[in-house]
């Protein structure tokens, strides 16, 4: 299992649920934080709190369906002058549930891909190169375990389409030290997620953030966090490393 002491972890969508805990988990692992949401004042909170168990934390903000404020975004991350070695792609966004499907409308698509696949396509592209080139980084890409559910049908499809890239791109870094995975928190009671979810959100833990500190070359699988609830996070690491295989 590595060690992420001193590195720094860019977490999306880190203000509230399964973003707020897992940079509660990275801080508690030593990880100095990059903290992401839509405005700088909903991460107060968080930041505090990390900040409290002894780590460097900075928050950055931006509405993942403007294009242009992620690219605002990554330039200032790049302004801090620090090398992120990890990246969360935990936010994301449930548009509508559409009772009658056949009507979904193209803005369910539009709006979908940008928040869900394109904005997360453009921070794995920005940041692999230096992780390339260090020799060393790990991507987790959060995706969802939905199917046979056209009432969701633009959430379905950008989801299916990160799994498609995040896929195709782990194939060129397979092998080395920078890994890109995908990770699925289950249904938990989310904002996304409703107050119906059969899961709480601290279910997800610590299968949310094994894909960071599994040291076996392997990308591109899908590790799903409820095959890990209940385990310590060195368990959840073996049991990553011995059970999920790369697809190539």
């Amino acid at each position: 299992m590595i060690d992420v002491k001193g590195r720094w972890c860019l977490i999306t969508g880190a203000a509230r649920g399964i973003g707020y805990l897992t940079a509660k988990l990275m801080a508690e692992k030593g990880a100095n934080l990059i903290l992401h949401s839509r405005k700088l004042s909903h991460t107060e909170k968080v930041l505090e709190e990390v900040k409290n168990l002894g780590v460097k934390a900075v928050a950055v903000e931006a509405e993942l369906s403007d294009l242009q404020a992620v690219e605002r975004m990554l330039a200032d991350i790049d302004a801090l002058d620090v090398p992120v070695d990890i990246v969360l792609n935990n936010a994301g966004m449930q548009i509508a549930y559409r009772t009658e499907y056949l009507k979904t409308p193209p803005a369910d698509f539009t709006e979908s891909f940008k928040i869900n696949t394109i904005a997360p396509a453009m921070i794995c592209y920005h940041f692999l190169p230096g992780m390339i080139e260090r020799g060393f980084g790990r991507i987790l890409n959060t995706t969802s375990g939905i199917r046979l559910d056209p009432q969701q049908a633009g959430y379905s499809a950008s989801k299916a389409a990160l799994d498609k890239f995040t896929i195709d791109i782990g194939s060129k870094v397979q092998g080395t030290d920078v890994l890109i995975n995908l990770t699925d928190p289950g249904w938990c009671r989310t904002d996304l997620g409703g107050p119906h979810a059969p899961n709480a959100p601290e279910s997800a833990l610590p299968g949310i953030v094994v894909g960071v500190f599994v040291s076996d070359g392997k990308s591109g699988r899908f590790l799903n966090a409820p095959y890990f609830t209940g385990l310590t996070l060195e368990e959840a690491v073996q049991k990553a490393e011995a059970e999920f295989d790369s697809p190539y």
